[in-house]
């Protein structure tokens, strides 16, 4: 196994795949390296002199700068380098479009829907239009767990806190939001779920679905009602009847949709997870599918890697235009644009935004960017999205299944137990993890730093697990009950 990786020929800093102890000496690239300084995995080492204000460089990219000077073998983090982030940039469009890597076209065993839909899981979901039913919702799915079994895979109640005391454009995101997740194709019946005094009210919840299947998408009031479990009741065991009748089919592909998420990022993350989840993403828009790229502050400092990717020059300025408008929304609240990473992170091995960025950004692969979608839209363009929405885990990863992902690839270097609404499959980038919180994982991507896999081997691993769980196999979130959503709120509470 490897010591050390140094990411591109031109980075002046490499990553310890394993802790180093100061004193020893280890190979890289055919030359020896003397370790001045205890260095944790995933966090980096100085391979050339580094002068104070100087850039470093990681990915090929700057990462930051450093606070003082730094000699080769001492640790480079926190302590002695910095962001360089600041603001709005002004970006250039230099269109590139790297080769994707040959797939052979497959299918897996998915759900077909009357309106030509492809869904991976059959259930019926109720979406509460305001947090004061969210007990009701609940007690509902509980009470229907009966009728789940056969072709129906599952009962569940999505709650919030929202839905009410909001004015606008908070208002509005909100009930955008959750119709957008009720159109979603895993959700086979749908309970919008009201009290009835709500600003989210059930007209305008109507108004912004607009044509849809009554037989699909029911709506109960509870103030309306004088048993509101035993009304919910009759109603959810109607939708199960319904969709009880679906069978699982062979369906290519290219109608699949997946987005790709990740939390609690450590040093790793960038060169095993990220780059494997990238793998996938290439595979499945080389076959045709759709995948989709979110957590836009994450973004920031990595752009090189994404923009010139663009299709044409219209994406291209709609991707440059989400990004400079997010850092715009931070500094409209007063807030640094670089206020990451998060505590876990640091103690991973991530320094600065950009470094955060760079690797995060991996997820996304090689592939050309074919489209730009607001917070709470819908794919319809085959290829990789990018979506607007923060890096919180739930909002970001919300957002992806409202915006009709049949499942999520989310990669960690710390673990989180979170599950979306869809099935939400665990990258982990370190083998120690997988052996200290096994039950929380589906896929360790911590092979590659072990050298025992390549990123495009262990790529190929995870996109056949992908189409297993396409398939109906359900994740460690799944099996354990894990499934949450939350809402991007931006305005007064009244």
């Amino acid at each position: 196994m490897k010591s050390l990786l140094r990411i591109k020929p031109q980075d002046s800093v490499a990553v310890a795949l394993k802790p180093l102890r100061a004193g020893e000496t280890v190979q890289l690239d055919g030359t020896t390296v003397q370790v001045k300084q205890d260095i944790p995995q995933g966090h980096k080492i100085a391979l050339v002199p580094i002068k104070s204000g100087q850039d470093v460089i990681k990915y090929g990219v700057v990462i930051g700068h450093a606070t003082e000077d730094i000699q080769p073998g001492y640790w480079v983090h926190t302590h002695n380098m910095k962001t360089n982030l600041d603001g709005e940039v002004h970006y250039t469009y230099e269109p590139s479009f790297p080769e994707l890597p040959k797939v052979k076209p497959e299918t897996f065993m998915g759900y077909r829907r009357s309106d030509g839909r492809t869904a991976t899981r059959n259930e019926i979901w109720i979406i509460p239009t305001v947090g004061c039913v969210n007990e009701i919702g609940l007690s509902l799915a509980r009470r229907c767990q009966d009728l789940v079994g056969g072709a129906v895979d599952g009962i569940f109640a999505f709650t919030h806190p929202f839905g009410c005391s909001q004015t606008g454009n908070d208002l509005e995101t909100t009930r955008k939001l959750l119709v957008s997740l009720s159109r979603h194709p895993n959700a086979g019946g749908v309970l919008f779920l009201s009290l009835g005094c709500e600003s989210c009210t059930h007209q305008s919840v109507l108004d912004e679905l607009r044509d849809y299947d009554p037989e699909r998408v029911k709506f109960l009031t509870c103030q309306d009602v004088t048993d509101e479990l035993e009304s919910g009741r009759k109603i959810i065991a109607g939708l199960a009847k319904r969709i009880g009748r679906c069978e699982r089919e062979p369906i290519p592909v290219s109608e699949l949709v997946i987005g790709m998420k990740c939390g609690g990022s450590d040093g790793l993350s960038g060169i095993t997870s990220n780059p494997v989840i990238g793998h996938v993403s290439d595979m499945v828009v080389e076959c045709g599918g759709s995948t989709v790229l979110t957590e836009v502050p994450e973004m920031f400092g990595a752009e090189s890697f994404l923009l010139n990717r663009s299709i044409n020059k219209k994406v291209f300025d709609e991707a440059a235009g989400m990004i400079n408008g997010f850092k715009d929304y931070f500094i409209s609240h007063g807030e640094k644009t670089s206020d990451n990473p998060s505590p876990g992170n640091k103690q991973g091995g991530i320094t600065t935004l950009e470094d955060k960025s760079c690797g995060c950004v991996q997820k996304g692969g090689t592939a050309p960017i074919v489209d730009v979608l607001p917070y709470a839209g819908i794919v319809h363009t085959k290829g990789l999205n990018l979506l607007c929405s923060p890096g919180n885990d739930m909002v970001s990863t919300t957002a992806l299944c409202a915006a009709g992902c049949h499942l999520v690839l989310f990669s960690t270097g710390c673990g989180t137990p979170f599950g979306a609404p869809v099935p939400t499959l665990k990258v982990y980038s370190n083998s120690a993890l997988m052996k200290k919180k096994p039950n929380w994982m589906d896929f360790n991507a911590g092979v590659v730093a072990d050298g025992k896999l390549s990123i495009e081997q262990a790529g190929e691993e995870l996109y056949k697990l992908v189409l297993e769980v396409a398939s109906g196999k359900k994740t460690s979130a799944e099996l354990r009950g894990s499934r949450d959503i939350s809402i991007w709120k931006d305005g007064v509470v009244l």
